[in-house]
């Protein structure tokens, strides 16, 4: 990515919603992740655009990596897709259950950073580096980025470039709208089509 992308993620996805995009506390949230639940692909684009800004803030904070930041917040909406039916309200607001799944995805991606660090240094300490070994881990680590890379290059172009654009390139469905020359409802549809493929995807090849 381009230093002009990441710092245009950063700023669409930071802690605070990115501009055209909805209030993350509004009360019908629960109510979307239940029609998410039922395969809703326009409630999923809703949630997404009401929640983005704040999974990517709290993941940015864990991993402190605009790149690992923005793969990790595609997961988080791969898994919400996958979970939403989970999703209790009894527990605590939708809001909260969403962040959750973010910060937990974080802490897997840095806990795997560190203990792939840690397994180095011992190895380099002890004048015992086994080049195998290490590739092995990393590999592990990066696992799940590397099967949305994967299935991402697998889209139909129209559908890669939407996502892209909205996860990648940090831009709104709005913006990634008019930068596609397309109305509204056909870039969402672009999006969440993809990640819909993107979902079975990667679910086919666990």
């Amino acid at each position: 990515m381009e230093p002009r992308e990441t710092e245009r993620a950063g700023a669409a996805f930071g802690a605070v919603p990115a501009a055209g995009s909805s209030d993350a506390t509004e009360p019908d949230l629960p109510q979307r992740l239940r029609l998410c639940a039922r395969g809703d692909r326009d409630a999923f684009a809703e949630v997404y655009d009401a929640t983005a800004g704040r999974v990517y803030g709290l993941v940015l904070r864990v991993v402190r990596d605009p790149a690992q930041a923005q793969e990790v917040t595609q997961e988080v909406y791969l898994e919400l897709w996958q979970l939403a039916s989970r999703y209790d309200p009894a527990r605590g607001s939708a809001l909260s259950w969403i962040l959750t799944l973010a910060h937990r995805r974080a802490v897997d991606r840095v806990r795997s950073a560190e203990a792939v660090t840690r397994r180095d240094a011992a190895y380099q300490s002890q004048n015992h580096l086994v080049e195998h070994d290490s590739t092995a881990d990393l590999a592990h680590a990066s696992l799940e980025a590397r099967r949305v890379r994967t299935a991402l290059a697998a889209l139909p172009p129209i559908q890669r470039e939407a996502i892209e654009l909205a996860y990648l390139g940090g831009y709104t469905h709005r913006e990634v709208a008019g930068l596609l020359d397309l109305p509204l409802g056909t870039a969402k549809t672009r999006i969440r089509d993809g990640l819909i493929r993107l979902r079975d995807t990667i679910g086919g090849e666990r």
